[in-house]
């Protein structure tokens, strides 16, 4: 099926290069180049693009998890495919307006846009594009095996996939620096030291499915405020966020989900059924 319906609730997308399975609201987004460590070449450039827009517009989910098939998550470009025609790179780098995001920005930075959490569950290399777009998520869970780097450096790059965003947030500018510069590469613990991932386990996928647990026991609305609110305004003047966290939480009173939030605090025996979240 190659559309999503917002009504439905269970749906699979099967593409070459990754995979899309909705099932009782609940996004699986699976990398499938296991034979090419999931490097990225154009198709999975514009299938991920296409799948991360759909799913931003997809209000019967509650959460995204991102995973990939074989021992790497994704060891970054597949050079021999991208650079084989100029006209590759170019679609990649262009975009009409300089502040928007281009194909390559967007694998990452479509994940910060969808209002429910996105986590990224990784093993193996994580490496150049392959942590950009992981950077993209809201958490991210890897074995301890793992292994991260911004590689860009040693082919003479910068990072452009839009991570930078997320650098900005959770590292001290000396230590992205470091690794930029360095082009590094870093073991899980050592990620987790300095911010780049959430967790370390030995079963991510189990524990990224306890987060999604918690969270979605919690108000749709409240789950998409807060994840706008943080994206859109942690690093912006402080009159803005607390203007905007007043006008959310306004939005969300005047919401039935904070009612069934009340209700489920108040009888806690009682399962909750909250409604399809606002738009955000």
């Amino acid at each position: 099926m190659d559309s999503l319906n917002q009504a439905e609730t269970d749906i699979t997308m099967n593409k070459e290069c990754v995979t899309l399975q909705i099932s009782n609201h609940l996004a699986f987004v699976t990398l499938n180049r296991a034979e090419k460590r999931n490097a990225l070449d154009m198709l999975m450039f514009r299938t991920i693009d296409k799948i991360s827009r759909r799913l931003r517009q997809n209000r019967s989910i509650r959460a995204v998890i991102v995973q990939a098939k074989g021992e790497d998550f994704c060891t970054g470009l597949d050079l021999k495919s991208v650079m084989s025609q100029k006209s590759s790179a170019l679609s990649l780098l262009w975009k009409w307006l300089p502040g928007r995001a281009n194909l390559a920005q967007r694998v990452s930075c479509n994940w910060r846009k969808i209002p429910v959490p996105v986590i990224m569950v990784i093993q193996g290399r994580c490496w150049g594009g392959g942590l950009q777009i992981a950077l993209g998520g809201d958490f991210r869970i890897a074995t301890p095996a793992a292994s991260f780097s911004i590689m860009e450096g040693k082919w003479g790059l910068i990072p452009d996939m839009g991570a930078n965003l997320a650098l900005r947030e959770l590292l001290p500018k000396d230590i992205a620096l470091k690794l930029v510069m360095t082009a590094e590469v870093i073991s899980a613990e050592a990620a987790l030291d300095y911010g780049l991932v959430s967790h370390v386990s030995n079963d991510p996928l189990q524990q990224a499915m306890q987060l999604v647990g918690q969270i979605t026991d919690r108000s749709p609305d409240a789950v998409a405020a807060v994840k706008k609110l943080y994206h859109q305004n942690w690093l912006k003047a402080e009159w803005l966020m607390l203007a905007r966290e007043s006008y959310y939480q306004i939005r969300i009173l005047l919401g039935k989900n904070q009612q069934k939030s009340v209700k489920s605090q108040l009888n806690p025996e009682e399962k909750v059924a909250y409604l399809e979240r606002k738009k955000w």
